[in-house]
């Protein structure tokens, strides 16, 4: 290979035949997508260590260099073509990466019957024409078709949501049809170019007669009445056996979290060139860093009282600042590569019409605190679910924050039961926000959840009542809980051993910190002046050292280098060899 960079995805035919000898030699067990449907409606059960294979894109190598190893395994597998590709007309091209692909580069339709005519392989959608990205924002940025809005910057104005499920609608129906009709046997899964789906369109392909789709996260999933986002081991770099079975072996809920909390505040300004510069100085930043995971702000605050005054992204109720989360979150991803967390209130959002914002509050004799909204109201609870889904709507994202303004007090929401020893009162507010991930999910399936804790109920369990938060159940409900491990912030004259207490209080309830995220303060804020980058890297080694696996830290300030470069990737980067590229 003249560059193997260019080949990213490829595996060889060496290292392929490995795999398939590596698999059969350690009880996995090749199955058929019929298989998989059959079990899933209660016949034949699959056997120990199910394997389904999958190739993307209909390219010719699967039938000259896979396809012989298939019948020679005697190896079933699900071929996806994009229905457009094949048998283009001679001379079109085709933006394939490394490289511009033609007519030669695909699958013929007789290549696929011959195949299909096998059995061991079976036909799915990958669309039509829907392997490209789409304008999704003023700025220019594009995203995956399948799951993008169109911003038209000609009437500078979105699709509507008729207009992108009929796109949608179109194109898997002509998808389906051309496979149909060449082959004689409909698809009966959709695999989404670039795992990029959301509810509508898997109900859109199901509606159309396919039942299943796939993405690309996790390493497998359960087969039951619905299989729709079924996982898949995205293969790449041309891994040798020994590294498939290290992919397939591995434990990826024993990964630690490095996360840095952004101020998107930090990144807007008025004039677009500075906000621009803003922006590649974020990116520069965390892609020199290296941690796991960006918490990004959605909403404005830039009075810093820990409400919302408007949002970042186009929605029903607040104000739009500017319409910025959409494009910094993808910048993030695709420069930087990290995943990227929607930071949201869960309660606070000032509304602007006075009179609403006065009645929709929770009436509080207390005199401090953050302004909330009364989320045992009817419209306040469906004005914050409007608020998550509009977020999904526009932007891209993995995962939901949830702001540390979701408390109550003892002395607030009479209307709520007391916290009793099952927490009625907590519960009731996890239960809300779990409401707004599911809304959101509409979307942006699979997303990750982190909530915000103050550590006062867990140093002091009594004080659990006074917030309405408790640790043992926000584990239980999040994937992570993102606990405010900020002695400074709690007046501490000890860090350290604040910290060490703060540790053995969270191991009565996470005795092996799978779920726990401390979150650490970089500024002591009584004073406005920043944590020493030593003494932040020496409070990360003695948490690690007593068995704390997931960290993040706040604020980041990126546009000053506080902490440094340096030692933010001494403390939160998350590779193995934490230097910069070059």
């Amino acid at each position: 290979r003249a560059d193997p960079d260019a080949y990213a995805y490829a595996v060889s035919t060496q290292n392929f035949a490995a795999h398939l000898d590596w698999l059969s030699a350690h009880g996995y067990h090749p199955v058929s997508l019929r298989q998989v449907i059959a079990a899933s409606k209660g016949g034949p059960a699959l056997p120990p260590r199910p394997v389904l294979l999958t190739f993307d894109d209909g390219l010719r190598s699967v039938y000259t260099k896979a396809w012989p190893l298939l019948r020679a395994y005697n190896y079933p597998a699900l071929v996806a073509v994009i229905t457009d590709y094949v048998e283009m007309a001679p001379g079109r091209t085709i933006d394939y990466g490394y490289r511009p692909f033609g007519r030669d580069d695909f699958l013929t339709w007789q290549q696929i019957r011959e195949m299909q005519a096998s059995g061991l392989v079976e036909l799915a959608s990958h669309t039509d024409n829907l392997h490209h990205g789409v304008q999704s924002n003023p700025q220019g940025n594009s995203t995956p078709a399948a799951i993008t809005r169109v911003y038209d910057p000609a009437t500078q104005q979105y699709e509507t949501a008729d207009q992108y499920a009929q796109r949608i609608r179109d194109d898997l129906a002509l998808s389906s049809r051309r496979i149909n009709e060449q082959t004689g046997v409909a698809p009966q899964a959709i695999v989404w170019p670039y795992a990029a789906y959301n509810a509508m369109t898997n109900r859109i392909a199901e509606d159309l007669g396919m039942p299943v789709s796939f993405d690309l996260e996790g390493r497998s999933t359960p087969v039951d009445g619905d299989l729709h986002g079924l996982a898949r081991l995205l293969l790449t770099g041309n891994p040798t056996a020994v590294q498939l079975a290290y992919e397939l072996r591995r434990n990826i809920e024993l990964d630690g979290m490095r996360a840095l909390q952004i101020d998107l505040d930090a990144v807007y300004d008025a004039d677009p060139a500075q906000q621009a510069r803003n922006l590649d100085t974020l990116v520069d930043r965390i892609k020199k860093i290296g941690p796991t995971h960006v918490f990004l702000q959605a909403f404005a605050d830039p009075d810093g009282n820990g409400s919302a005054d408007a949002l970042y992204f186009p929605n029903r109720h607040l104000p739009m600042r500017a319409d910025l989360f959409n494009r910094v979150a993808w910048q993030l991803k695709t420069r930087a590569g990290v995943k990227v967390y929607a930071w949201l209130p869960v309660l606070g959002y000032e509304l602007k019409d006075p009179a609403l914002r006065q009645q929709l509050a929770i009436q509080t004799p207390e005199r401090d605190g953050i302004y909330r909204l009364d989320f045992t109201r009817p419209e306040v609870r469906s004005l914050i679910q409007d608020i998550y889904e509009d977020l999904a709507i526009n932007s891209y994202f993995e995962g939901l924050l949830f702001h540390d303004d979701a408390y109550v007090r003892d002395t607030e929401l009479g209307t709520l039961p007391a916290e009793d020893a099952d927490g009625a009162r907590t519960q009731a507010l996890i239960d809300f926000t779990l409401s707004l991930r599911d809304r959101a999910q509409r979307w942006r399936p699979k997303l990750g959840t982190v909530r915000n804790l103050y550590a006062q109920p867990v140093l002091e369990p009594q004080s659990a009542a006074w917030f309405a938060q408790r640790l043992d159940l926000f584990n239980a409900a999040y994937d992570h809980t993102a606990l405010m491990a900020m002695p400074w912030m709690e007046g501490s004259r000890h860090p350290e051993r604040w910290l060490d207490r703060l540790v053995t209080a969270v191991r009565a309830h996470d005795p092996d910190m799978s779920h726990t995220l401390f979150e650490l303060q970089t500024v002591d804020w009584r004073t406005q002046t920043p944590i020493p980058g030593e003494r932040l890297k020496a409070h990360v080694r003695r948490l690690q050292a007593q068995g704390v696996r997931h960290f993040a830290w706040y604020p980041d300030d990126f546009i000053a280098d506080r902490p440094s470069t340096a030692d933010a990737r001494a403390a939160m980067s998350a590779r193995g060899f934490p230097y910069p590229d070059r």
